[in-house]
């Protein structure tokens, strides 16, 4: 999607980029770069700024992604995406939570380890015109979390249509690194959402490649914004990538391949920085990186093919991925007056390692992904209409684990409070990550050999296709409300791949 040219001078402020809700910086465009937009900086709603409280509207609304097209959209505060929310360890944090929409909705604090009342997943839904209103406890290390729509049917269409946004845990350990920090500024979050778009618009592909493969787009949107640049100072940056895309998965690098420093995974930092070129990030995950921009020079970021490129390919009508090793997004390095230097630490967080012998139990989960019966079947979708009001959909094509679709009525696991388990975790044709609501994880082994470099750390997202064991350990109650394992390509999860266990 090329557009017309668009020039801002610094301090003059920017116009017309119609996000509701979301701060746009001020930028001094490359006469070279004409279609460049300002990267939009989402709210920052601080849990302690407001006393403990906040609050959340679902709602629908018309954005401008590209100027004079308004396409029809869901927000949290806003017509796309949500605020940024900040709370710290060791707070209870009460949120409100309404829902505007004439459907449905759920919000889900995936990577928040609270008990299965709060979760936000299936079993708490959030009917048109209520509140929902939980109390969470915030006790994990700092983090960086995401929350989105979990209506079981539906997530895939309202987290594409909108409802995403960040959350971010502070605590004092993470706070005397020294690391940046000034939000917006030298530490910012990238949401990172392919998209499809027609003469403008946003679409929403439906289909059976669009169920095999999940919704996938033309454009890479960072934090709603098309062709982002960010102003950015010229010393060390944090990057907080949250991959918000219904299915692709990313292998991040610099155009001029560039080294930066992986520090954080979904369950917090690292105990070491990694020093990396590229790194991948799958649906649902999230990788707080440092990068150096003291050199001064604009750079790009852009992703390499999806690992599940290859099996799309063998699929009728695919064409050339237009994404794939395109710089999507720019960064420009100023001088910063009075700015804050900083620089990599080499020990970050000590972290309690579980042993794998304390496991008590081995369970095996199959991401199944059969063929037979799928061609020519529909999905469980809805066509987007003018109003932004959905329509039913054809019959689920049959996505399970263990060979069962998912069903609200049926506990497919049961665990202990407190026990350390083994889940060995395999998919189906392609690459699926794997999402674990309510835990955090350590990778074992991949194919009865040594984990990954990039599988380090605390995880509550992981990409599997070849068989991975997952240690995993159970510390928050069901209390009544089961939590969800699932394929984090929405579609998929939508349509059956997805199961449910209780802790007590």
């Amino acid at each position: 999607m090329r557009l017309s040219r668009r020039t801002f001078l610094v301090g003059g402020g920017v116009a017309g980029l119609g996000l509701a809700g979301f701060a746009a910086r001020s930028l001094l465009w490359r006469d070279s770069s004409p279609d460049l937009q300002a990267l939009k900086i989402p709210p920052l709603l601080d849990a302690r700024a407001t006393s403990g409280e906040f609050s959340l509207r679902v709602q629908a609304g018309r954005t401008e992604f590209y100027p004079g097209r308004y396409s029809n959209t869901l927000g949290y505060n806003g017509s796309y995406l949500g605020p940024t929310i900040r709370v710290r360890r060791g707070d209870s944090v009460q949120v409100n939570v309404r829902n505007d929409l004439a459907e449905t909705t759920t919000v889900h604090w995936h990577g928040l380890l609270i008990p299965g009342p709060l979760d936000g997943g299936p079993h708490q839904p959030i009917a048109p015109g209520q509140t929902w209103r939980p109390l969470l406890p915030i006790d994990q290390p700092a983090a960086t979390l995401i929350y989105h729509a979990h209506v079981h049917g539906l997530t895939a269409e309202q987290v594409y249509r909108g409802l995403a946004g960040v959350f971010l845990i502070e605590d004092e350990e993470e706070q005397r690194l020294g690391l940046p920090n000034d939000y917006g500024m030298d530490d910012l979050p990238l949401v990172l959402q392919d998209r499809q778009f027609d003469d403008g618009l946003l679409v929403l592909p439906s289909g059976m490649m669009t169920l095999m493969q999940g919704r996938r787009g033309n454009v890479v949107l960072v934090n709603g914004t098309p062709n982002a640049v960010a102003q950015v100072p010229a010393g060390l940056v944090r990057l907080r990538i949250v991959n918000a895309s219904n299915a692709r998965v990313y292998d991040l690098s610099f155009e001029d391949r560039r080294s930066f420093h992986w520090i954080a995974t979904e369950g917090g930092l690292l105990e070491r920085p990694v020093q990396l070129r590229s790194i991948r990030v799958a649906p649902g995950q999230r990788a707080e990186l440092l990068v150096d921009f003291s050199n001064r020079r604009p750079v790009g970021l852009l992703t390499a093919a999806d690992p599940n490129a290859g099996m799309m390919g063998m699929m009728r009508g695919m064409g050339r991925d237009s994404i794939t090793n395109l710089p999507f997004m720019l960064f420009e390095p100023v001088a910063v007056r009075g700015g804050r230097a900083a620089s990599v630490p080499k020990l970050l967080v000590a972290q309690e390692r579980v042993q794998p012998s304390a496991a008590t139990r081995r369970r095996r989960l199959v991401l199944n992904m059969p063929m037979a019966g799928m061609m020519g079947r529909g999905m469980m979708n809805r066509e987007v209409s003018g109003d932004g009001r959905g329509q039913a959909a054809p019959t689920a094509a049959p996505f399970t684990i263990n060979g069962k679709p998912f069903d609200m009525r049926r506990v497919d696991e049961r665990v202990r409070l407190g026990d350390t388990e083994v889940w060995e975790v395999s998919g189906e044709m392609m690459s699926h990550p794997i999402h674990i609501h309510g835990v955090h994880f350590e990778v074992l082994s991949r194919a009865g050999r040594a984990p990954q470099l990039l599988d380090q750390g605390l995880r509550d997202t992981v990409l599997v296709q070849e068989p991975a064991e997952l240690l995993v350990k159970f510390t928050k109650r069901s209390a009544g409300a089961p939590f969800m394992y699932h394929c984090h390509i929405l579609e998929h999860e939508d349509n059956g791949m997805m199961g449910q266990f209780t802790v007590e």
